[in-house]
């Protein structure tokens, strides 16, 4: 199929690299591996952080005038077979997609849309508006963690639900890792307020209750909170390497070179990174928390603890450091479970049978 592909919160060619951007060019090579022409059909971005006043305006009115663009533009061009927009939700509705699709009449699809149903009232039930009107209207929304589809379940039939586990392109993460036996721990994390920073400040307050075991402690990341971020750290001293951004080439080997991953997690989708770790041979400490325990094995590929539970965190990692070969065996758990169960190949075959089970069939 020909698929107008669209990602309102963040363009697969946004500058600044984060999940987002990563699982929609995932998404976009996926399809493209089962054989389907896959169309950037606009860059423009929904996302804000305030529910009314001249942003939300200007977003609605960029939307107008991209919604003409691309309707003049199918009018002289072979037009999409259908639309697939991934990750919708209150703050970065699809504004496009689905005025598009009823109008030239395809199936609309959705992947990793968000549902709460406390935000039908109050400042953002407008925007929560159409997110609910297109999740209605598709074919098909694409669930990647339990906790999104009961969501999904309380304003869409089952009919029109589907599962793909997230997933990773194993293939930059080919090479055979050896095992790091000092205690080098790595974390990749953006900077940010909100739970990026509420996760940081737990990870400093877990190994603050670690000095009396030698480790060290690798940061991949940057972003607006980075001094807010750096001082949560300060009583910690030189244990602490800041690697600032880093692309994905040098993630990779900086992941290679380390021994645990560990990042509480708060608020995770699911976390793209935990995956990459774990594709490196790296067992995982974060909080049962969220969307992680989609990606983390909890005693197999590494350990989950109770949230908001410092100490609880703190012990986990000191339990790996601890035990070299429940550590190293846990790598190898890990790194076999994301080869085996999430690679890109697996979900383009996936995503194939979604496609034809749901798109197919009311064509």
């Amino acid at each position: 199929m020909h698929i107008a592909f669209y990602a309102p919160l963040k363009s697969p060619n946004h500058p600044v690299p984060s999940g987002d951007r990563e699982m929609a060019r995932l998404l976009i090579r996926a399809m493209q591996s089962a054989g389907h022409k896959v169309e950037l059909v606009s860059e423009l971005r929904s996302f804000s952080k305030t529910p009314e006043g001249p942003v939300q305006k200007e977003i609605h009115n960029s939307a107008a005038r991209e919604r003409a663009r691309i309707a003049k533009l199918w009018q002289t061009v072979v037009k999409p077979d259908l639309w697939f927009t991934y990750h919708t939700y209150y703050k970065a509705p699809d504004l496009l997609g689905p005025d598009l699709a009823s109008m030239f009449e395809l199936p609309y699809v959705t992947a990793e849309a968000s549902y709460s149903k406390s935000r039908d009232g109050g400042e953002w039930k407008e925007q929560q508006s159409y997110v609910v009107a297109g999740l209605r209207q598709a074919a098909l929304n694409i669930c990647f963690t339990q906790r999104d589809e009961i969501g999904l379940q309380e304003i869409v039939s089952n009919e029109r639900l589907g599962r793909l586990a997230p997933f990773i392109d194993v293939a930059a993460f080919s090479a055979d890792p050896t095992p790091v036996h000092s205690n080098q721990f790595v974390t990749v994390a953006m900077m940010r307020p909100g739970d990026k920073l509420d996760s940081y400040r737990m990870l400093a307050a877990s190994l603050a209750q670690l000095e009396h075991i030698p480790w060290t402690l690798r940061i991949v990341g940057d972003g607006p909170s980075k001094a807010e971020v750096q001082a949560c750290f300060d009583q910690i001293g030189n244990r602490i390497e800041w690697l600032g951004q880093k692309q994905s080439q040098e993630v990779m080997e900086i992941l290679y070179g380390s021994g645990v991953y560990i990042w509480p997690g708060f608020g995770e989708a699911y976390g793209i990174a935990y995956l990459e770790a774990q594709a490196a041979g790296l067992p995982v400490v974060a909080q049962e928390v969220a969307g992680v325990p989609e990606v983390v094995k909890n005693g197999i590929t590494g350990i989950l603890t109770p949230v908001n539970d410092v100490s609880a965190f703190s012990r986990a990692i000191e339990q790996l450091c601890a035990n070299s070969e429940g550590r190293f065996g846990m790598g190898k758990a890990a790194r076999e479970f994301v080869f085996a169960e999430r690679s890109l190949e697996q979900a383009s075959r996936r995503l194939a049978w979604l496609l034809e089970k749901y798109v197919r069939r009311d064509q």
